[in-house]
């Protein structure tokens, strides 16, 4: 996966980014010991004359040698400040040594290089400062030391005062190379904040095309289901309804028309059922609104059946489910009146309270006993579904009362949606 490395202006992994990381420090070390090394050639190669009847070199080569050894070990071997100590304090040694033989040509130099390499392995500023001031005070012991080893004596004014280019040399190497360490961490720091952060949005933007996937998947699902439980249940209510109304056309053709007028309009909704499935999935309807789509179930019902259904519909705004829950409802109570209840009159309502919208419908059919009343497959789909969604439904019935369905769901954005 890619993202950006602030910088470089390349897309680049995590991976990478440390890779880049290791390569600096490499680069960084091959420097600082070249550095070092051409010091003191210069050192060794500028400071011939005998020192205490011994030639300069004698000393300062093999001291050089160690000295680029200890460094070279520090730089590649050693890892942690506490495992470089010792090697620290050998530089110091060194540095005495090599000051003492060399008249401190170059010494500060040498200097300037320990340090960059001390700040660069520094996490925090403070132990750069200690670094430093410790720095100071050993050159400026180390200068004592030499002067009182040359001169036999030691004039704090004028050591001083020939120190004052190399102090003021130390602290710009200081100021300039803490800066660029500092801007390279934050550089570092930010690199890493924006590479979790195109992670977080890669990982993201996975979960919500997975997310598009199992929504897509469910809502096809949904239909299917809706397409079995409603529009094939109908189908085979109008098969059976056409089959009874043939048995009973010749001896009691009224019930006949009846049951034809029912089986007709089972099929109707069975045909809607249908596409109004293809039309979600098509993407279509969507400038219906949830009053337009009640009237035209109440049409359909009324167009050649001979029923009548009176209404009473608020303009009602509802998230698909709960519309869709709604129409069903109204379609499965008009069917189950004609079919069960034998009736001829419906009133169907659908009324917003303050966190609610209600539905009820009601006929004229024989209604039965309340406590004889067996829920069949599309009652209890009815409970079930009403209840996934935050609401109630029940009915009402007596004997020679008609059948009433009473349905409550919880406005959209209400608790419990």
């Amino acid at each position: 996966m890619k993202r950006l490395l602030i910088g470089s202006g390349e897309p680049t992994t995590t991976k990478e980014a440390l890779d880049r990381l290791n390569i600096f420090h490499k680069y960084a070390s091959f420097f600082i010991l070249g550095a070092l090394a051409v010091a003191v050639t210069f050192l060794i190669v500028n400071n011939r004359e005998p020192m205490f009847g011994i030639p300069a070199w004698y000393i300062t080569l093999p001291v050089s040698m160690l000295f680029l050894a200890s460094n070279a070990i520090k730089l590649w071997k050693m890892h942690s400040f506490n495992s470089k100590i010792a090697f620290y304090v050998f530089d110091v040694l060194a540095l005495l040594v090599l000051t003492i033989f060399s008249n401190g040509v170059l010494i500060s130099t040498l200097y300037l290089i320990i340090l960059t390499e001390f700040y660069l392995s520094q996490e925090h500023l403070m132990g750069s400062v200690v670094m430093c001031v410790s720095c100071i005070l050993l050159l400026f012991i180390t200068f004592a030391f030499s002067e009182i080893v040359h001169t036999s004596q030691l004039n704090f004014i004028s050591l001083a005062s020939s120190m004052v280019s190399d102090l003021i040399l130390i602290v710009i190497h200081f100021l300039v190379i803490n800066f660029a360490i500092f801007f390279y961490k934050k550089n570092r720091e930010l690199t890493k904040a924006f590479d979790e952060l195109n992670e977080s949005n890669a990982k993201l933007h996975a979960a919500y095309l997975e997310l598009q996937e199992l929504t897509a998947l469910e809502e096809r699902q949904r239909i299917a289901k809706d397409i079995h439980d409603t529009a094939g249940h109908s189908i085979t209510t109008v098969i059976m309804q056409t089959e009874a109304a043939k048995l009973v056309i010749d001896s009691d053709p009224v019930d006949a028309k009846r049951k034809i007028a029912a089986a007709n309009l089972q099929a109707k909704h069975a045909l809607e059922e249908l596409r109004e499935s293809v039309h979600l999935l098509s993407g279509q309807r969507e400038g219906q609104t949830l009053e337009d789509q009640l009237l035209e179930i109440i049409h359909d019902s009324t167009d050649g059946t001979g029923i009548a259904v009176r209404y009473d519909i608020d303009n009602i705004t509802l998230c698909d489910a709960k519309r869709r829950f709604i129409l069903n409802t109204l379609k499965e109570g008009i069917s189950n009146g004609l079919r069960h209840g034998n009736a001829s009159a419906f009133y169907f309502e659908l009324k917003a309270a303050e966190s609610h919208v209600n539905f009820m419908l009601s006929d004229n059919g024989k209604g039965m006993d309340i406590s004889r009343l067996k829920e069949g497959f599309g009652l209890t789909s009815m409970h079930a579904r009403a209840e996934s969604l935050g609401g109630n439904v029940w009915f009402e019935t007596e004997p020679d009362e008609g059948f009433e369905i009473h349905l409550t769901l919880p406005l959209d954005g209400e608790k419990g949606v």
